[in-house]
């Protein structure tokens, strides 16, 4: 009986830890595995309920937590608006922010283009620290947290993956890659799972910066793993997708696209022994995650940077024509289609009842019923 109490009790922390509640999505991929999953219901035809105009445009992903929408805008600026579309607090920054926002503890981290990453206060946007690397950050960070220690992880041009301090914002360590970072890191079982321009998955231990393993997946990784029960996929510029068993440092599968190179740019989105993908080739793939099959392809049109939401169903995805397509992930046929009439390059931010999508044209979007 005590073993199963136990393992009930795990199984609960485990879920909230990763789970994601109906009015939060708090970084770019929606949890810390970056599976890009939602328990929202997207069945529903949406509507235009506002639009925020900023300067510059928008390349990097929206988050959503606690009433407040984050986005980063070209021109430096990080915009916090209420979910009635007003700004609450702007952040000037002396660059570029291209990366998305990550929510946590009641403040937002984020960096940008001159290797400068912020830690502020969700509230009044109130500077709390501010850490320095020695190059442009494209990728979103990630929150570990075990016993005492807090710890942001996030990677850089510098070519290192930084932990720095959350509630000091100084450096714990540093691992040195042999190139760019440009994605997220995944975090699985006190480890971060990332690619980088040098052509490797690399799985480290958070909590001393050490390299546990690292496996050659052939080329550049753009974006960001999603992990599943100890397996990462991740797609690459060459037009391949691998999985790799974590533990064991092997590849398992690799798919290589016979119909052309374009890459995959987005991070994948699993759920129930699907990988859903798009790719610079204007189809979004579909992928059985435990032998590589490939399940379907839908083409939506025009080329897809961005990454897809999925919930139960159906999966959200937004190529850079403007079309915002859902795509039931069972047989690959749109549901329907938005014309939001400018491209996404990144994911949509989903909570109940809402889509927030920030848009090349400069303006931020929410979408509902």
């Amino acid at each position: 009986m005590r073993v199963f109490l136990l393992f009930v009790i795990l199984a609960t922390i485990s879920a909230n830890i990763y789970a994601q509640s109906l009015n939060c999505w708090p970084n770019s991929r929606g949890n810390a595995l970056l599976q890009g999953v939602t328990p929202v219901n997207l069945s529903e035809r949406p509507q235009l309920k506002w639009l925020f105009d900023a300067e510059g445009i928008f390349k990097s992903a929206p988050v959503v937590c606690n009433g407040k929408v984050l986005a980063g805008s070209t021109n430096g600026t990080m915009y916090c608006l209420n979910l009635q579309g007003d700004s609450v607090w702007g952040v000037k920054t002396d660059n570029a922010i291209e990366a998305p926002a990550l929510i946590h503890d009641g403040a937002a981290y984020f960096g940008n283009l001159s290797g400068a990453f912020f830690a502020v206060d969700m509230n009044t946007g109130d500077e709390i620290w501010q850490y320095k690397t020695d190059n442009q950050i494209m990728g979103a960070p990630a929150f570990y947290e075990k016993n005492d220690k807090k710890i942001i992880v996030v990677g850089s041009y510098d070519y290192y993956l930084h932990g720095i301090d959350a509630r000091t914002g100084k450096n714990i360590w540093k691992y040195e890659s042999d190139n760019f970072l440009n994605g997220a890191p995944a975090i699985y079982n006190g480890q971060a799972i990332f690619g980088g321009c040098d052509g490797f998955l690399h799985i480290v231990d958070i909590e001393n910066g050490n390299l546990i393993r690292k496996v050659d997946v052939g080329t550049y990784v753009a974006a960001s793993p999603a992990v599943h029960n100890g397996i990462a996929y991740v797609g690459d510029y060459e037009s391949g997708f691998t999985c790799v068993d974590i533990d064991k440092g092997e590849i398992l599968w690799r798919f290589e696209n016979e119909d052309g190179t374009l890459p995959f740019l987005g991070s994948p989105a699993y759920i129930n022994g699907k990988i859903i993908i798009g790719n610079r080739d204007k189809f979004l793939y579909c992928f059985n995650a435990e032998d590589g099959k490939l399940l379907w392809k839908t083409n939506t049109g025009n080329r897809i940077d961005g990454s897809a939401v999925i919930d139960k169903q159906n999966a959200l995805v937004v190529n850079m024509r403007g079309d915002v397509n859902l795509i039931n992930h069972e047989n690959g046929e749109i549901v329907w289609t938005y014309q939001l009439g400018s491209g996404v390059m990144k994911s949509p931010a989903v909570i109940e009842g809402r889509i927030f999508l920030a848009s090349t044209d400069g303006n931020l979007y929410c979408l509902g019923k």
